[in-house]
C-alpha cells in the first residue's frame, strides 16, 4: 500500500522499482531453491497455465464478498508501536473492478509519522493480487529461477519484473515488480512477494507478502497479507512500518454496487458461508 507521511513525503509499499530483493535478502531467499532445469517450452506452457488461472480467479472474485481487517502500525525504539491505524470492512468487487466497502470498524487513527491516502485504500493488501492475468501479462519479464518445498508443496519460484515502468505523470497504472511461488501440480499461484510501481520521490512502497488459500475448493484467493519494511524518505527520514490484513468468509452472493463515502448502517444480507478445504 502506498502511504504519505504528514509532512507530504509518500512512503514505499514494497522493494525498490526494478529490484525485488536487496542482495542479501535476495541470497538469503534463494538458498532453499533447487535449479530443476526445465526446457523453453515446458516454462511457457507453466507461465501460460498460471496466468489464465489468475484470469479465472479475478473473474471469479466478482461474484464473492469477503471481510478484510486491515491494520498498519509504525515501530519506534525498542519495537514500541508508535502509531496504529485499524480498519474493517465488508467488501464486494463489482464487474466494472471497482470495489464497494461497508467500513464495520474504523477507530481514530493515531499515526503521526505517515497517513493513509485514497490510493492505500484501493491497495490495502498489496499489489492487484491478480496483475499477471492474461490481459496484462504481456506487461511484464517473467523468469523461472527454479523449485523451493514450502509447507509440504512443491513450488515452482518465477521473478516478475515490468517491461516498462509508466510514467507516473502520463498514468495511474501501477505494475507488479517481485516473486511468485507456483504450485508444481495446480500451476496456480499460491504465494507472492513484492511491490508496486512506479514510485516518485513522493510516493514510495513497503515489501508486501502476499499468501493464499482455496476457497471452495478451486479458487486460490488472497487470505493472508504481511509488510515489515524500514522505508526511507529522500530527505533521510526512515520510517519503520508493519501491516497486517486479514481477508475471510469468503462466500457467493453481491450485487453490483457503489462505493460512496457515507453508507447506511445496515449489514449486508447474510450468506451461507462455504466450508474451507
Amino acid at each position: 500500500m502506498m502511504m504519505k507521511n504528514v509532512a507530504g513525503l509518500v512512503l514505499v509499499l514494497c522493494i525498490s522499482a526494478v529490484a525485488v530483493f536487496s542482495q542479501g535478502a535476495s541470497n538469503q531467499a534463494n538458498s532453499n531453491i533447487v535449479k530443476k532445469d526445465l526446457a523453453p517450452a515446458e516454462i511457457d506452457r507453466i507461465i501460460k497455465k498460471f496466468t489464465k488461472k489468475e484470469g479465472e480467479f479475478h473473474e471469479a472474485l466478482k461474484g464473492y464478498v469477503f471481510n478484510r481487517d486491515a491494520t498498519v502500525w509504525t515501530v519506534g525504539i525498542g519495537g514500541n508501536s508508535t502509531g496504529r491505524y485499524h480498519r474493517v470492512s465488508f467488501m464486494a468487487i463489482n464487474e466494472d473492478g471497482s470495489r464497494f466497502e461497508k467500513i464495520t470498524e474504523f477507530p481514530i487513527s493515531t499515526l503521526t509519522e505517515i497517513s493513509i491516502t485514497p490510493e492505500d485504500l484501493e491497495d490495502l493488501g498489496g499489489v492487484n493480487p491478480f496483475a499477471l492475468e492474461p490481459s496484462a501479462v504481456q506487461e511484464y519479464n517473467i523468469s523461472y529461477i527454479g523449485v523451493e518445498h514450502i509447507d509440504e508443496l512443491d513450488l515452482y519460484v518465477f521473478d516478475v519484473t515490468p517491461k516498462v515502468i509508466p510514467d507516473p505523470k502520463k498514468s495511474k497504472q501501477r505494475l507488479f515488480t517481485g516473486r511468485v511461488w507456483v504450485d508444481v501440480d495446480d500451476l496456480q499461484i499460491v504465494k507472492s512477494r513484492g511491490k508496486a510501481v512506479p514510485e516518485t520521490k513522493q510516493n514510495k512502497f513497503p515489501i508486501v507478502e502476499t499468501y493464499r488459500e482455496q476457497v471452495d475448493h478451486k479458487y486460490w484467493f488472497p487470505t493472508y497479507v504481511e509488510a515489515n519494511d524500514e522505508l526511507v524518505f529522500n530527505s533521510g527520514q526512515v520510517v519503520h512500518i508493519r501491516m497486517k490484513v486479514k481477508y475471510t468468509d469468503y462466500r457467493l452472493g453481491r450485487s453490483d454496487v457503489k462505493i460512496i463515502d457515507d453508507v447506511p448502517d445496515a449489514k449486508p444480507t447474510p450468506t451461507p458461508t462455504p466450508k474451507k478445504p
